[in-house]
């Protein structure tokens, strides 16, 4: 009898795997995603003073309509900004190739005729384009040329406005610093409570100020709307065309010239000699030119260190004179009160690291950092290299440029004691460099179709866990029967 029990076993135990294979079958099922694959983005910034190219990548799949967007790689151009090759469109071109070579390494080459390519100019080919149109289109369309040669999607090469590029590095400030949406560690992606943060982005040619505002603009121009992952934002952007840091050092020595004959934001012992067709040839220092003058010419011009005077000929800068609106920034440009927290990058972060670095200074205040650029341009020449002997090429310069951005910050953006608390200076955010690149291929993932998710069947989780349990409880069963018999066969009544 024990020997036919035991012979029945292995049968009942084939017969509950059996069972439970056929609940399973019988158990609806859900899709799964698989990981969806990579889709790379190439952005070349062509800045006043030089081109950088960003290489992004982002899941095929997208989250509320935006992709999900990090930088891959990047790229300095050698030489300067393609607005520079004015008089030879050709070496614009050229002077791309090798980051364009990096680009078709860092991209799979299976995905390089689906990677789309752009680039956008700033405020240097704005410059051109008032000056010289056909120098401008001559330019672009040698870029063009040679971005077309390679076997990316190009998508065009064009002129960003300021408003653009404000926007678009307000975007990337805040992408990268988790203000729009937050990745949650229970695996599911969530809307941060906290508000947006402003950025100033100071360049060689302009200036940008963004910030959410919660009042509609008094003059149009100067608000956007965007929807990005489902959430509707009312932005505030203006961007100062020649306030920026390389126009901003031309118009003031243009000035000092006019007034002085010598330049007192330079430190004292520092001179070099001016060719003026360089000082006067660009529309920024127009107010200043001469009717006549050799442009061929070369100045002498010396420095002196004279702090109150550097301060005078940078608070020329702003007009303050006049507003048609409630309130005005400066030049009449309406601009509500600044609010919330800030991001300040580009030549506003070298500017105040300088002071903070390499000069030892205190900047955590506005009159802090006040104090700071009238103590920097107290300094002679001799004594600057000797307390940053790495930053010759600049140094005499940074006594104007921290006068430009103490006197931007209190006079012309309106920013005092409490407000200038919650400006933080940095060039990176999430090891990413800050700047309109980022927030361009994002606004510009909206028009990337999503490639279609691969889906696999796959079982609900809580249904897996009833079928284990109904397996196990079937095995311990069997195997309770099992220990029964052999306990039956060996006792002393057992047949």
């Amino acid at each position: 009898m024990a020997g036919k029990v035991l012979s029945l076993l292995p049968p009942l135990v084939l017969a509950a795997a059996g069972l439970s294979g056929l609940l399973l079958l019988c158990v609806p099922t859900r899709d799964v995603r698989e990981p969806p694959a990579l889709k790379y983005g190439i952005v070349l910034d062509a800045g006043s003073s030089h081109t950088s190219m960003f290489v992004y990548k982002w899941p095929a799949d997208k989250e509320n309509n935006t992709g999900i967007v990090g930088q891959h790689s990047s790229c300095d151009v050698q030489g300067g900004g393609i607005s520079s090759y004015a008089d030879n469109p050709s070496g614009a071109g050229q002077s791309l190739v090798e980051c364009l070579e990096q680009a078709l390494r860092d991209v799979p080459k299976e995905r390089h005729t689906g990677t789309p390519l752009y680039l956008g100019a700033t405020a240097g080919m704005r410059l051109l384009n008032l000056t010289s149109p056909e120098a401008s289109a001559s330019v672009l369309a040698a870029v063009t040329q040679t971005l077309t040669q390679y076997p990316f999607d190009f998508r065009g090469a064009r002129i960003l406005s300021g408003q653009d590029e404000g926007v678009f590095g307000w975007v990337t400030a805040n992408y990268l610093l988790e203000n729009f949406i937050k990745y949650g560690w229970v695996g599911r992606w969530f809307r941060p409570r906290k508000g947006t943060l402003g950025a100033m982005d100071l360049g060689g040619a302009s200036t940008q100020i963004t910030f959410e505002t919660a009042i509609p603009a008094e003059d149009p121009a100067n608000e956007v709307q965007l929807r990005l992952y489902g959430q509707h934002y009312r932005v505030y952007t203006h961007s100062f065309l020649c306030y920026g840091r390389d126009q901003v050092l031309q118009r003031l020595l243009a000035s000092a010239l006019q007034t002085y004959r010598f330049h007192p934001c330079w430190p004292r012992g520092y001179s070099t000699q001016v060719l003026l067709q360089d000082l006067y040839q660009s529309p920024c220092t127009e107010a200043q030119r001469p009717r006549t003058f050799n442009s061929s010419a070369r100045v002498s011009v010396s420095g002196t260190s004279n702090p109150v005077l550097c301060r005078g000929l940078v608070s020329g800068l702003f007009d303050l004179s006049s507003c048609t609106f409630s309130r005005c920034s400066f030049n009449g440009v309406f601009q509500p009160p600044v609010a919330g927290n800030f991001i300040a990058f580009s030549a506003f972060y070298y500017t105040v690291d300088f002071l903070r670095t390499e000069m030892g200074l205190p900047v955590a205040t506005l009159q802090q950092l006040e104090a700071a650029a009238m103590t920097i341009c107290n300094q002679t020449w001799a004594e600057l290299q000797t307390r940053a002997p790495r930053q010759r090429a600049r140094l005499a310069d940074y006594c104007a440029g921290a006068m430009f951005v103490q006197q931007l910050l209190s006079r012309g953006y309106g920013f005092d004691e409490r407000s200038f608390s919650g400006v933080d200076f940095q060039k990176k955010a999430a090891d990413t460099a800050v700047g309109w690149a980022l927030g361009y291929m994002l606004n510009l993932t909206n028009m990337i179709p999503a490639d279609p998710p691969g889906l696999r069947k796959g079982t609900n989780f809580s249904s897996w866990v009833a079928l284990l349990l109904l397996f196990a409880a079937m095995l311990l069963v069997a195997l309770g029967l099992l220990l029964r018999q052999v306990r039956s066969s060996k006792s002393p009544g057992a047949i």
